[in-house]
């Protein structure tokens, strides 16, 4: 199915919300938001490779009433600090689970993802089953091996962090350009906050630890992804993936090996949206999440 909407507004917040607040996880320091209803259904947001919990600002607002939502900066990105030792998606999954713990939060969550956000969002279900009552994956990685070139460059250390090093304004818009099909999104407070979580000190390794752990300059490694999705399709958990039709980051034709895999999902493709279908759809991606997420809870 398909529809293509009228986007919404390209403002965000850069200021912390009042939730906001930080947390000591596993010997770091952890930024996270925690709204809503702590009695209502949990829902965890995640966010893609090198950006934060804003991605999702749109969302808190609308789901907070009937949920209580939880998102955090994955260690290393945001305003968080990065772990020790080795990246994987499942130390990332692992690290997520251990903020939920800390926050108390034990019950089936509906974990929506985006990008990298949505292969830890698998990652978790993989590992502790229980823990994920459904998945909403948008623009997810693990569904295919291409990649943009940006990503797959980063893969190659030396040249990777070379490249890293430039922290000008201008390479901020075209980063942030790439992730937008409309340009009105690449708004001057998007440029504010992406130069700021660029400059986070462990940013740039950890960028590349998790790069080249999920790929080489061929594109996103094979193993892995299989190993995930069988392991995943075969819980038949409730699943709805969506994808912009004009993605650069990860191409639209993954959601058709997405149909493949995950017969029993649902599926919606964004006409003339990219990346981030979460801020260039915003009421239309909303509506999408909370449709799914209340007819999963109406059946009990």
């Amino acid at each position: 199915m398909s529809a293509a909407g009228v986007g919404s507004s390209p403002a965000m917040r850069t200021t912390p919300a009042q939730d906001d607040g930080y947390l000591g996880v596993d010997g770091i320091r952890v930024r996270y938001r925690d709204e809503g209803d702590r009695e209502r259904p949990p829902v965890l947001l995640l966010h893609g490779i090198g950006r934060s919990l804003e991605d999702w600002e749109g969302l808190y607002g609308r789901l907070a009433p009937d949920h209580r939502v939880i998102s955090v900066d994955l260690p290393g990105f945001g305003l968080s600090d990065r772990t020790a030792g080795r990246y994987s998606l499942e130390s990332m999954a692992r690290f997520v689970i251990a903020v939920l713990d800390t926050l108390g939060e034990h019950r089936p969550l509906h974990v929506v993802g985006n990008s990298l956000g949505g292969a830890i969002a698998l990652k978790i279900s993989a590992l502790e089953p229980q823990r994920v009552r459904s998945l909403v994956l948008a623009n997810s990685a693990g569904f295919g091996r291409e990649v943009t070139l940006a990503l797959r460059i980063l893969a190659i250390r030396p040249v990777g962090r070379r490249l890293l090093k430039d922290k000008s304004r201008r390479t901020a818009y075209r980063t942030e350009r790439a992730l937008f099909y409309d340009k009105r999104f690449v708004t001057e407070e998007r440029l504010d906050h992406a130069q700021q979580v660029g400059g986070n000190p462990v940013h740039d390794e950890v960028l590349l630890a998790v790069a080249r752990h999920l790929g080489t300059f061929r594109g996103v490694r094979r193993r892995w992804r299989t190993e995930l999705l069988r392991t995943v399709a075969a819980q038949h958990k409730p699943t709805l993936v969506v994808w912009g039709d004009e993605d650069r980051i990860l191409p639209a034709s993954h959601l058709e090996h997405a149909r493949a895999v995950f017969p029993h999902a649902e599926f919606h493709l964004f006409e003339k949206t990219g990346h981030m279908p979460q801020i260039e759809r915003e009421e239309e991606f909303d509506a999408l999440v909370r449709r799914f997420i209340h007819g999963i809870e109406e059946q009990g």
